[in-house]
């Protein structure tokens, strides 16, 4: 058997996964590595606003993102923009400057995670206006948040866990 041939250990898909939400992010490594999660996780990439980067064929190309055609990938020009194309989608935030962990989050089919840009997160004025729906990723250490990608896959498995996810394992 061929090494790439061998079985890898799957989840069951869900029926209405998650919205992954990146607003204006910065770093294209990072979004990369979100958009490799996206498609292992098979649930939607949305980049809102101005991206740092380009995601153009001859950009991804070059970035060696050989995965890139499995992203189901959407743009929107703003956060308003998202909401229009999913209406039902609640916005569950994640920052660093939560009080409430995630772990306090209690996950439903079709929920849409917003992270804000690596180098000041989401805007103010957002996050106070859903201060009920506002999340942390606790660390121990003293710095001031985990790497964006790090952060967007230790919520996503929670997600798929209290959805069931991973109850059903199996070989393929």
């Amino acid at each position: 058997m061929a090494k790439d041939d061998r079985p890898r250990l799957r989840a069951r898909p869900l029926d209405e996964p998650p919205h992954i939400v990146l607003v204006e992010p910065e770093i294209p490594q990072n979004t990369g590595n979100v958009a490799r999660l996206a498609a292992g996780m098979a649930c939607p990439l949305h980049l809102v606003g101005k991206l740092g980067f380009s995601v153009d064929e001859k950009a991804v190309r070059r970035a060696g993102l050989d995965y890139w055609p499995l992203v189901e990938l959407h743009q929107h020009a703003d956060l308003a923009s998202f909401r229009v194309a999913h209406p039902r989608a609640r916005l569950l935030l994640f920052s660093s400057i939560a009080t409430r962990s995630y772990l306090e989050a209690r996950f439903a089919p079709g929920d849409a995670l917003v992270f804000g840009k690596e180098s000041v997160g989401l805007p103010d004025e957002l996050l106070a206006a859903h201060t009920e729906d506002v999340y942390a990723v606790p660390t121990i250490g003293e710095i001031r948040s985990l790497n964006l990608a790090n952060a967007v896959a230790v919520v996503l498995y929670e997600v798929y866990r209290q959805r069931g996810a991973f109850d059903a394992l199996e070989l393929r």
